[in-house]
């Protein structure tokens, strides 16, 4: 048996990071300011630089319109290097900073658990105008790109994805690693599950901004991961890859590539000292697929799993799930990113049904991700705690894809429950929506093996990076929260039996800084 297909590893570090009322009171964690790792990565070498310039180009399109799955069209066969500027400052760049004692916070385009943004992000370049064939760092603090490797490398990547079809006809490959110090020096060996939220929220960042400039983008979460690392001349401890988003449509075929010299670079320390999470490297190394046969085997398993509603419905805006937004809520996808910021008070007011139907019309489509050969209903369910929306009675539902509607599990006065499940944390209760994504991780690991624990939360991740953007597009509020593990899938039972937490967003109208119309 392959490490993939050994899924005790998945349950044993699942297990021993949920979330409970007496782990979280018992906890004797403490944050050491003067050991914060430094929030990006610099390298000592003196390598090739390609700067990004200053201007940000305009799309055109509303943020709610970039969400949207709309017909296929033509792709662009022009990827430009203008155009991979947009997408990463859109998808991790600085959007604003501001000065504290000590210093200055840089604000970054996506949310991030703690605002401590380990993931990095690498461009393998093979036709992007006006950017040489290479492989590229970005570096977030000065909008530029470091180049780590000369020549075109998109055949190692079609290689290490047993000929992904999106990747073997990709212009440009971005590649999403995460650096485990940097977030676990607050959330310990819950880490790992960060990887996977964090890097998702700015997939969902990138998958928007692709459709924004006119171009194909889709997920990539099945590859051989040492090729990918070396590639990257990361890992496998330290830093590793996490997904891979290809960009563009080329007209020429791919070679795929096997052999390639490896890559050392030095970098400059994180921080005074760094400690090591046995169970994160661990349960990486358990998901990891050795060679492109694995990965091709795992891509090709999964079947549809049923869907059967026994609730009332209560249909979103449109058949398709795609409500037409009014005029005040097309801000360009640009804006909405730029002025985007986390949510840290809710007032008690109620959401429209207009409001809670375009938001979860536009955000709650399915991902394109490669895991989803089990496509009817993605790789998790979405259930919501409705605190106060017009038109819909409080309590508890379940979106069901297939209807685009929200199936009604059962009533209640849920703002008190809502605040004891997302860690008793007012926020939860606050917001006038919960919205959890759970996965049958029973299911899932039995068809997919330890890489679905990745797929699934990147699945629901992106998802919820949508809802971010849905949310801020129509001037409301969100952010994400963490939760008691095993009290949400009691509370959303017996419909969620079995199911895991994959994910908490609280949607709600922002007590503070609240846009103009």
């Amino acid at each position: 048996m392959t490490p993939n297909g050994d899924t005790r590893a998945t349950w044993a570090y699942h297990d021993a990071t949920k979330h409970s009322v007496i782990s979280v009171r018992e906890s004797a964690h403490v944050l050491d300011m003067t050991n914060q790792p430094r929030p990006w990565k610099l390298y000592k070498d003196d390598l090739s630089e390609v700067g990004l310039g200053g201007e940000l180009p305009s799309s055109g399109v509303s943020a709610l319109d970039s969400l949207n799955v709309r017909p296929a069209a033509p792709a662009h066969n022009d990827l430009t290097l203008e155009r991979i500027a947009a997408l990463l400052l859109l998808s991790a760049g600085v959007t604003k900073q501001l000065t504290v004692p000590g210093g200055a916070m840089h604000f970054r385009a996506a949310a991030c658990t703690g605002a401590l943004y380990h993931i990095e992000l690498y461009v393998i370049a093979g036709e992007v105008s006006g950017l040489p064939a290479g492989v590229y760092h970005f570096g977030v603090h000065d909008h530029t790109l470091r180049r780590i490797r000369e020549g075109d490398f998109r055949g190692v990547v079609a290689r290490a994805t047993a000929d992904q079809p999106a990747v073997k006809q990709a212009q440009a490959v971005i590649a999403y690693t995460t650096t485990y110090w940097r977030n676990a020096w607050k959330y310990q060996d819950r880490a790992y599950r960060h990887a996977y939220w964090d890097s998702g929220t700015i997939i969902a960042n990138t998958l928007a901004a692709a459709s924004a400039h006119g171009g194909d983008a889709s997920v990539v979460a099945g590859f051989v991961d040492e090729q990918i690392n070396r590639l990257l001349g990361v890992g496998p401890n330290g830093e590793v890859t996490v997904a891979l988003v290809p960009l563009g449509r080329s007209t020429k075929r791919t070679i795929a590539m096997r052999d390639f010299a490896p890559v050392t670079l030095e970098t400059e320390s994180l921080s005074g000292r760094e400690i090591d999470f046995p169970s994160i490297g661990a349960m990486h190394a358990a998901s990891a697929l050795g060679t492109d046969d694995d990965v091709a085997a795992w891509r090709h398993r999964g079947t549809p799993m049923p869907d059967n509603a026994t609730g009332d419905l209560f249909p979103l805006a449109a058949e398709d799930g795609s409500a037409r937004p009014p005029l005040d809520w097309g801000r360009s996808l640009e804006e909405v990113i730029m002025r985007r910021g986390s949510s840290r008070r809710f007032e008690r007011s109620p959401l429209t049904w207009d409001e809670t139907s375009t938001m979860l019309g536009a955000a709650l489509q399915k991902v394109p991700l490669d895991a989803t050969s089990i496509d009817v209903n993605a790789l998790t369910d979405v259930y919501v705690i409705a605190n106060e929306v017009d038109g819909l009675p409080p309590g508890t539902y379940r979106y069901r894809r297939s209807d685009h509607a929200l199936e009604h599990l059962y009533s209640a006065d849920t703002r008190d429950s809502s605040t004891h499940l997302a860690l008793d944390q007012p926020l939860g209760g606050d917001a006038a929506l919960g919205i959890y994504f759970l996965a049958d991780l029973t299911v899932l690991l039995d068809q997919l093996g330890n890489r679905a624990y990745r797929a699934a939360l990147l699945d629901a991740s992106i998802a919820a990076g949508r809802l971010y953007l849905a949310a801020y597009a129509m001037s409301l509020g969100a952010t994400g929260l963490t939760f008691y593990d095993d009290e949400v899938t009691d509370y959303f039972s017996p419909s969620a039996v079995g199911k895991s937490v994959m994910f908490l967003i609280a949607i709600g109208r922002p007590a503070k800084r609240r846009w103009p119309h």
